[in-house]
């Protein structure tokens, strides 16, 4: 008993910085498994001088939800050589959205022709293709039978779920492409789908201004949260029990907390905010059609960082109008992010300053709206969905486009790396 209160002493007497240690230690640790078992650690190496990333611990990893986990790393992205961006074809209509499957093997996107495409990440034939229909035979057609909006996918792979301007949440068997149930509910279309993360619990958002919760594996609807005074027009979540969620012109950025039904209210942008992703559980990042692109802490209302006119200005019937910031992605619990407009490029920034600076990278060519954004889960690629059109609109057309999804290699290095595993870059 004596050697139990004196190690229950010795736990309690563990100062903040040797927790943060002895937390980054063991999340490098299981990296270096990962990569024994094929999988690239890509750029998490400590190193003097890095950029602060915050580790996002996840039920069932090893770690322990919310513990401060900062993880020191230097994250140099190179820019991508052209000619090895792959063109994937197959939709007819603008790609509206697309998801990754967890192991980065397989890529899934979704059309305004309403038809669902599965691919591998690697060459060859695509693996599953279902077609759109025709507007109201949704109950003899397999598939979506009216523009897919949104689609989300869970975190063990099981799972699909795809949301449609009919008002529609289709969830699918993701190896089989087999549909399994439709949710009915939302009195719009559906505009936003996530996971929760380690869970078969889904959030969904729609321009009727609100957000459901569904429990996918018992295919039950949960609850409605009310609050948002404009259309939803995006929606994320990790491994809490919340969402957060942009409203459209009400210029408001939302998170909700599913099991107090409240909410906490950020604002910030001038225009309507189109795209949201969480970052990390603490941080996460908007883009308006105002061209801003803000940067929040989840205990701030106002963005720690805010960048106008990301994009640029375009010529608008002899007017400078900024070009709207249509997609946003983060490669999770790092400081890397990604933009996408129709501007002619997708950008590469990096957090700086501990999450209170925006600093532009590098642009990467790409002709068409850029409708999606998703980096795989190991960093080593970014996938975006393109069209010939903004994916809730029809405001302009791009001829030159093609409807389409690109697959974008980055190149990653880090200057300093862990002596347990040479050659990793």
């Amino acid at each position: 008993r004596r050697r139990e209160a004196a190690a229950a002493e010795e736990e309690v007497e563990e100062t903040p910085q040797e927790k943060k240690l002895r937390l980054a230690k063991q999340y490098l640790e299981e990296l270096r498994q990962l990569a024994r078992h094929g999988r690239s650690p890509c750029c998490w190496h400590p190193g003097e001088g890095g950029v602060l990333c915050w580790g996002t611990p996840v039920p069932g990893e090893g770690r322990v939800l919310g513990s401060p986990a900062h993880i020191l790393c230097l994250l140099q992205v190179q820019p991508p050589d052209p000619a090895r961006i792959r063109v994937l074809r197959g939709h007819q209509l603008p790609v509206t959205c697309l998801v990754i499957s967890p192991d980065d093997r397989f890529i899934f996107s979704a059309s305004k022709d309403g038809s669902l495409i599965k691919c591998k990440y690697s060459p060859g034939p695509r693996l599953c293709v279902v077609p759109g229909g025709k507007k109201g035979t949704e109950e003899r057609h397999m598939g979506h039978a009216s523009h897919v909006l949104c689609m989300a996918i869970s975190s063990d792979g099981k799972y699909l779920a795809t949301g449609d301007r009919n008002k529609l949440i289709m969830i699918w068997d993701a190896a089989t492409c087999k549909r399994l149930h439709i949710f009915t509910g939302h009195r719009d279309a559906v505009s936003g789908l996530s996971f929760r993360k380690g869970t078969h619990q889904l959030y969904s958002a729609s321009h009727d201004r609100c957000v459901k919760v569904w429990d996918v594996a018992e295919n039950a609807y949960v609850e409605t949260l009310f609050g948002h005074q404009d259309v939803i027009t995006g929606l994320d979540s990790l491994s809490r029990e919340c969402c957060v969620t942009a409203g459209g012109r009400d210029g408001t950025v939302r998170l909700w907390k599913i099991p107090e039904e409240s909410q906490l209210v950020f604002s910030g942008h001038q225009g309507s905010i189109d795209c949201i992703q969480l970052i990390n559980e603490e941080h996460m990042v908007s883009g308006a059609d105002d061209g801003s692109l803000a940067l929040w802490g989840l205990t701030k209302k106002k963005p720690l960082a805010l960048f106008r006119q990301a994009h640029g200005e375009q010529d608008a019937q002899g007017l400078q109008q900024p070009y709207w910031i249509s997609a946003v992605a983060a490669l999770r619990s790092t400081d890397l992010l990604a933009t996408g407009s129709h501007s002619g490029s997708v950008k590469l920034w990096k957090c700086g300053e501990g999450f209170r600076k925006l600093e532009h990278l590098l642009d990467i060519p790409l002709v068409g709206f850029v409708n999606s954004l998703k980096f795989s889960a190991a960093g080593d690629f970014l996938v975006a969905g393109i069209g010939q059109e903004h994916r809730l609109g029809r405001w302009w057309r791009i001829k030159e486009a093609k409807n389409s999804i690109c697959i974008i290699p980055l190149k990653q290095k880090t200057t300093a790396s862990s002596p347990e595993s040479p050659g990793s870059s």
